[in-house]
């Protein structure tokens, strides 16, 4: 999605100021979390603009060209500015930074520090070399250690806790397994203990992150009495589930070829986790899923959302899907316009494809024009944004809980949060007594207005 996500701090500090943007996905997110924590830690407070900051930091995304190429617009601005001023310290962190590893020294030469993500925890150590009049790459394979103390928060309300690091799939569009690295659990012990810790700084929301999160656990040791696998996504919920302090539990991005009953059930029959699910299908067409190396079928796809619907009919389903794949025929992109109107998602994450450095799919001599990845992104933007309208119309005049997550930015008078089920949600930010709501309060709200993608009412 390569949006940005500049984050701001407060503290004094004598090293300097510094400025994070980040690109791309909630990992990309949770990563600059801890990145900033670490800089905090050494010293340093966050600027007030990148342009004046003192260290720039960008935490990059290669899912899809533009997003990598926002990322040279960016540098190159900063670029400039180092000619002038060379004590700025420039860092590029994540994905592209794996990706080009020492050639993207060749072509930003003003560079200090390219760090994948595999080394976010390591950026002291390697700004310290940096400060001895280093260049450093750091792209090796490495593994994660645990570090659960040093993370800045965005918000302090709802926090992303990794449970999954990396992943070990081969979908023959996708640069992550070579960028990310291979599949590396957390111990649930280590897990439950940075929520915990959460919990007593104020947070009231958890979302488990992996690249793929449904693979939790299958790089640990053990197997239980019945013969499956000791640590699951599913027994971790479970171990989590009753840390007190925190009221809702999330997780994501799941694979449909993963994605249990056994799991379904759990989220059914623990109270705290939410009924909101991102299981991406990437296509309507088993063709196309083939092709793209998937795993699964668009009937496996069905019955999972069955069962999902089955277990919490008012559970809200999100996806991601990819348009114009290479081959992609005009019949096989319709089944999958067919399958966003069967199956009614709360939102979809769309993307026409993109060759990608390294996949299979980028050397297809099949490749779709330009053209025809507009026309279909169009069409099918126009479809999701149909249906998310359809699927909110349902909360029209219901009373629904809300975990207040602050001021909203655009209206000063109202809060915002959200529903169980993800839907973001504007009410008035005063009690009837003059009270204010305070972020972190869970509030029952009667629904008045219904958008696509978000809800208004009124405090019940």
């Amino acid at each position: 999605m390569a949006e940005t996500d500049p984050m701001q701090a407060t503290t004094l500090s004598p090293r300097g100021s510094y400025w994070i943007t980040t690109f791309g996905c909630q990992m990309n997110k949770a990563d600059s979390e801890r990145m900033a924590g670490i800089l905090e830690a050494m010293g340093y407070r966050a600027g007030d603009d990148e342009h004046t900051a003192d260290l720039v930091l960008y935490n990059t995304c290669t899912i899809r060209d533009n997003a990598e190429q926002k990322v040279y617009s960016y540098l190159g601005r900063q670029a400039q500015r180092k000619r002038t001023n060379p004590n700025l310290t420039l860092v590029v962190a994540g994905c592209v930074a794996q990706q080009e590893g020492e050639s993207l020294l060749r072509r930003v030469p003003e560079l200090d520090l390219v760090m994948g993500p595999q080394h976010a925890n390591r950026l002291d150590v390697l700004l310290a070399q940096v400060e001895q009049g280093q260049q450093v790459v750091a792209t090796e394979e490495h593994h994660i250690l645990e570090d659960i103390t040093t993370a800045r928060r965005d918000s302090q309300v709802c926090g992303w806790v990794n449970v999954i690091y990396g992943c070990n799939e081969r979908c023959t569009y996708c640069v992550v397994p070579s960028v990310r690295g291979q599949e590396q659990s957390r111990l649930p012990e280590a897990i439950k203990l940075e929520m915990e810790g959460l919990a007593e700084r104020g947070f009231k929301e958890i979302t488990l992150l992996g690249q793929n999160i449904d693979a939790y656990g299958r790089d640990l040791p053990g197997i239980t009495p019945e013969g499956r696998r000791a640590h699951t996504l599913t027994d971790l919920l479970h171990h989590v589930h009753d840390v007190a302090g925190i009221e809702r539990i999330r997780f994501a991005t799941s694979h449909p070829r993963y994605f249990t009953e056994r799991l379904i059930d759990a989220c059914a029959d623990l109270p705290k986790v939410c009924e909101h699910f991102h299981v991406p299908f990437q296509s309507g067409d088993d063709a196309v899923l083939k092709a793209m190396a998937r795993g699964y079928t668009v009937e496996r796809y069905r019955r999972i959302v069955e069962r999902i619907r089955e277990r919490m009919p008012d559970a809200a389903i999100s996806a991601d899907v990819i348009v114009a794949f290479p081959g992609e025929t005009d019949a096989q992109f319709r089944r999958t316009l067919a399958l966003i109107e069967e199956i009614g998602f709360d939102a979809v994450n769309t993307a026409a494809y993109s060759p990608r450095p390294n996949t299979p799919a980028a050397d297809w001599p099949d490749q779709l024009s330009e053209a025809v990845k507009v026309e279909r992104l169009q069409e099918i933007n126009a479809l999701v944004e149909q249906q998310a309208r359809q699927r909110s119309a349902r909360y029209a005049g219901r009373i629904e809980e809300i975990l207040v997550e602050g001021t909203n930015p655009k209206d000063p008078q109202q809060v915002m949060g959200r529903t169980r089920t993800n839907r973001l949600t504007f009410f008035p930010g005063e009690r009837a007594d003059g009270r204010p709501i305070e972020a972190g309060e869970l509030v029952t709200v009667q629904i008045e207005g219904v958008r696509a993608f978000s809800l208004s009412g009124k405090l019940t």
